[in-house]
């Protein structure tokens, strides 16, 4: 019930106010409007659809737009500035993190660098419940993609990332 009444809330704020609600979930601008001029929604489950349907017909540099509002990971500044409610949420996604051993810390580090030589954007992962660990493995695993398959794996990671604030935005 708490959900369909803050979605109702949702569907009800200006549209100015709904665009930066979603920005907390999205650092997306086109898609913050795009979502925001499809409401209202009937249910949580509409917003989930729309949210995704919308994230996979955007383009290449709007994806790059939304990586840019995150911190790498085990850092705590994005390259763009965000809403405090993102950072927070980043801080607590990446909460894997903040207890590594130095050693990891510093794996992570480099292997940030040279993803992001590699790629030309930031190594994203929806880092909720892994460990610094886990997150190092993966993102040596994505080293080995190619270019055009790690966007779009990219992408499916903050299409999650997002589907996750959606739910917090949703049960605040």
């Amino acid at each position: 019930m708490l959900l369909i009444s803050a979605l109702q809330q949702l569907n009800a704020l200006a549209p100015e106010r709904a665009e930066a609600e979603f920005l907390k979930c999205c650092g997306c601008r086109n898609w913050t409007r795009a979502l925001t001029d499809a409401r209202p929604f009937a249910d949580p489950d509409a917003l989930f659809r729309a949210a995704d349907d919308l994230w996979w017909a955007l383009s290449e540099e709007d994806w790059l737009e939304a990586f840019r509002a995150h911190p790498k990971i085990g850092e705590q500044k994005a390259a763009e500035a965000q809403p405090e409610q993102a950072q927070d949420w980043s801080a607590q996604e990446q909460s894997g993190v903040h207890d590594a051993a130095m050693e990891t810390k510093a794996a992570l580090a480099a292997g940030n660098q040279e993803y992001e030589e590699r790629f030309g954007f930031i190594f994203i992962v929806c880092a909720t419940g892994r460990t610094s660990e886990q997150m190092l493995a993966i993102l040596h695993e994505r080293l080995q993609n190619d270019p055009r398959t790690e966007l779009r794996v990219a992408a499916e990671e903050q299409r999650k990332i997002t589907r996750l604030r959606l739910e917090k935005l949703l049960n605040q």
